[in-house]
C-alpha cells in the first residue's frame, strides 16, 4: 500500500469500475471518485454510484478512513456529436468500420482529460479506468497502447506526472470477477453483483445469478459468460 498516492477512479457505477474502486482503496492513501452524466442510455448506473460506496465503506475500517469526495461532471456534448446505442434508443448493431454501434467515439479520452484536470485541482496523482483489452468491444480507446500515451499527453498538459493505472487491461470477466473476490471476499462479490450495474438497456427488473440486467445485450452476456467461468472454477 502507498499511503502517499492520492487516487481518482473513474467511477461509473458498473463491475469494472466498482472493482477498481475497492483495488485502489487497497493501494492508496487517499481516493476520490469521479462519475459521469454524458445522457447514456443506461443511466440507472449512476443510481448505482451511493449505494456501491457506502457499501465498500462499510466493508473494511481501513477503506473508511481513505476514501475521499464523490464527483459527478455533466457532458451531455458527447451525445451531440452523433448518435449511438449507448445515448439514442436505437438497436444494438455492428458499424461499416467493424465497431458495434455501442462505441462513443472520444469517450475515455473526455472522461481522463476532464479527470486530469479535476486532478490538478485536487492534488491526486493517479487516475484509475475499469478498460480491458481483453473482454472487451473493440473500442480504441480502451486500448493499453492509447492510455500509455495518453498518460504522456496528459502529464505534459498539466505539467505534473500522472499514473494512469487500469488494473482490468490484460484479465477477463471471468479473473474480474476473482479479483472482486481477493479484495472482499464474498460480501464484496455480492455487493458488485446486486448493486452494480452493466446492462446497456438499463435494465434492473430481473436479479441473475450474475446481477441485474436485460441478460441479451452485450454487456449483460459479457459479465454472465465471466460470473459463469470464474463460479465453475472458485
Amino acid at each position: 500500500m502507498n499511503s502517499s498516492r492520492r487516487a481518482l477512479v473513474l467511477f461509473s457505477g458498473g463491475q469494472d469500475s466498482a472493482t477498481c474502486l475497492a483495488w485502489a482503496l487497497s493501494r492508496y492513501g487517499h481516493v476520490e471518485t469521479l462519475g459521469f452524466d454524458y445522457g447514456q442510455r443506461h443511466r440507472v448506473e449512476l443510481d448505482c454510484r451511493t449505494k456501491l460506496r457506502e457499501g465498500l465503506l462499510a466493508m473494511q475500517a481501513q477503506w473508511t478512513g481513505r476514501l475521499g469526495d464523490d464527483h459527478l461532471l455533466h457532458v451531455d456534448v458527447l451525445g451531440q456529436l452523433g448518435a449511438s446505442a449507448m445515448t439514442d434508443d436505437v438497436a444494438i448493431a455492428m458499424q461499416a468500420d467493424g465497431l458495434p454501434n455501442t462505441f462513443v467515439p472520444g469517450r475515455n479520452l473526455l472522461f481522463f482529460t476532464l479527470a486530469a484536470a479535476l486532478a490538478y485541482r485536487r492534488g491526486l496523482d493517479v487516475l484509475v479506468g475499469g478498460m480491458s483489452q481483453t473482454d472487451y468491444s473493440g473500442y480504441p480507446d480502451c486500448r493499453d497502447n492509447t492510455l500509455k500515451a495518453l498518460q504522456v499527453a496528459l502529464s505534459l498538459g498539466v505539467d505534473r506526472p500522472l499514473t494512469l493505472e487500469t488494473p482490468l487491461m490484460w484479465i477477463d470477466k471471468a479473473q474480474t470477477w476473482a479479483l472482486t473476490h481477493a479484495l472482499g471476499g464474498n460480501a464484496l462479490v455480492e455487493l458488485v453483483r446486486r448493486d452494480s450495474h452493466s446492462c446497456y438497456l438499463g435494465q434492473r427488473e430481473q436479479l441473475h445469478s450474475w446481477g441485474y440486467g436485460c441478460g441479451t445485450c452485450p454487456a449483460c452476456q459479457l459479465r454472465a459468460r465471466g460470473w459463469e467461468q470464474w463460479s465453475e472454477l472458485s
